[in-house]
């Protein structure tokens, strides 16, 4: 009879299965909250972001270094689309490959094919009174301000 009840008594019961589980949920829920995902996804664009906006103000300022302090030419007083569309601002033939390797893109709203076609998202304009050059993203997430003026 010990020999049968010994047998019997192996495993886990079905109770003791579904406390485990619903700890383990409980513990997921906690660890998911804690790391927010979205949120981590908003902060990594808005960091390719702020890496975007100061590769295309240095290969803006590499450009007006090589010609006498001079702004490619289709930079405007406003803010304006960097592009190829009509009324954006292609950057592209002057700058690329020459300063930088592609014309960098908004990773949520910007497209890059070639020069030919792209639109990268971001906005350039320069000051009427001392040519500083401003780049900025007018797309960045969590209420931020990503803007670069040198």
């Amino acid at each position: 009879m010990k020999n049968n009840l010994s047998r019997n008594n192996k495993g886990f019961t079905l109770i003791e299965l579904l406390v485990v589980i619903g700890i383990l949920t409980i513990l997921l829920s906690i660890v998911l909250i804690a790391i927010n995902p979205s949120r981590q996804f908003q902060q990594a664009n808005n960091t390719q972001r702020r890496s975007d906006v100061s590769a295309i103000l240095n290969a803006t300022h590499q450009y007006m270094a090589d010609n006498n302090g001079t702004p490619p030419s289709a930079i405007t007083n406003t803010a304006t689309n960097i592009g190829s569309g009509n009324t954006d601002i292609d950057l592209c033939d002057d700058l690329v490959p020459t300063y930088i390797a592609e014309m960098p893109f908004d990773p949520i709203d910007g497209s890059y094919t070639s020069c030919a076609s792209y639109d990268s998202g971001y906005e350039i304009s320069k000051s009427s009174t001392d040519n500083r050059i401003t780049v900025s993203a007018p797309s960045a997430e969590l209420s931020e301000t990503i803007s670069v003026t040198r």
